[in-house]
């Protein structure tokens, strides 16, 4: 999930004024934590408590309410500070900056076992989704990112490939696999190139306008810093694309550890302290294999 945060972090200043180049300091000056980080954690907190409708519900107006000037959508934002707990059929890309937490609880050691997918995680993506954005694209926006996360994970972490040999050796292989699920199982064209794609391409909050577009920023980095300057490059909703193209780098690449220091630089205590709970929960679930 901390890679959604650097995407976060870095793209902040890009979101509106828009950089189309990915030549810039990737920590830039006015740099700041906005409510991609906010939520994200509130993800991954709402899972440490069980995963449950209400754990994302509370988590989610717990944290928000605790940095109210994060820079949310004023849909959320009203529903944020209402007393209503009902969700309000949103198509933005905000189900899918924040979903990355859940891609991490699915275990890849039942993929490699019964070649099915692990439900845990994948059920849970679904409804940290329909707590808010319960419009059909808003819930495949964030199923997309999920297990685009989550076959990161289990490709280039070797877990599985043809006849049970890893082919984490060979990224373009283990690239093909998510381009081709993606579009298969989601209807994204992932065919475009950022080159394409960067001349022309403006602020667009909805998940089926950014998604595709930060899975692709993925698809054509060469590590976690070339992924992320790639999706800063495109334009549009900076913080969010780069969030989201962040939370499927760190799966493939890991992020450097300088970057992790810097971006942890920028977090308060609270968040700082769902992030080290949250370490904590991955280190044992590794340990049985996920």
């Amino acid at each position: 999930m901390l890679g959604a945060i650097v995407g976060d972090i870095v793209g902040s200043i890009y979101e509106w004024h828009n950089i189309k180049t990915k030549n810039f300091p990737l920590f830039g000056e006015g740099c700041r934590f906005t409510d991609d980080t906010v939520m994200t954690c509130a993800v991954a907190e709402a899972l440490m408590k069980g995963g449950k409708r209400d754990d994302f519900i509370d988590a989610m107006k717990k944290y928000g309410r605790m940095y109210p000037d994060a820079g949310y959508g004023g849909r959320f934002r009203e529903w944020l500070f209402s007393d209503t707990r009902e969700p309000y059929n949103s198509f933005g890309n905000g189900s899918a900056m924040r979903v990355s937490p859940c891609a991490w609880v699915m275990n890849r050691g039942f993929c490699a076992r019964t070649g099915m997918w692990p439900s845990a995680g994948r059920e849970r993506a679904k409804v940290s989704a329909e707590v808010t954005h319960n419009h059909p694209e808003g819930i495949k926006g964030a199923m997309a990112v999920t297990d685009a996360v989550f076959m990161s994970r289990y490709h280039f972490g070797g877990f599985y490939g043809d006849y049970g040999h890893p082919i984490n050796n060979n990224p373009a292989e283990c690239k093909k696999r998510i381009k081709e699920h993606i579009e298969s199982e989601y209807g994204y064209d992932l065919s475009r190139r950022l080159d394409d794609i960067r001349p022309s391409y403006g602020f667009d909050a909805s998940c089926q306008g950014s998604v595709p577009e930060a899975v692709i920023a993925f698809l054509e980095s060469t590590d976690f810093e070339d992924a992320i300057r790639n999706a800063v490059s495109i334009g549009g909703d900076s913080d969010t694309i780069a969030a989201i193209t962040g939370s499927i780098a760190e799966a493939a690449y890991g992020i450097p550890e300088h970057i992790k220091a810097k971006a942890l630089s920028y977090l308060p205590d609270p968040l700082r302290d769902v992030l080290r709970e949250w370490r904590k929960l991955i280190g044992e679930l590794r340990k049985h294999g996920f």
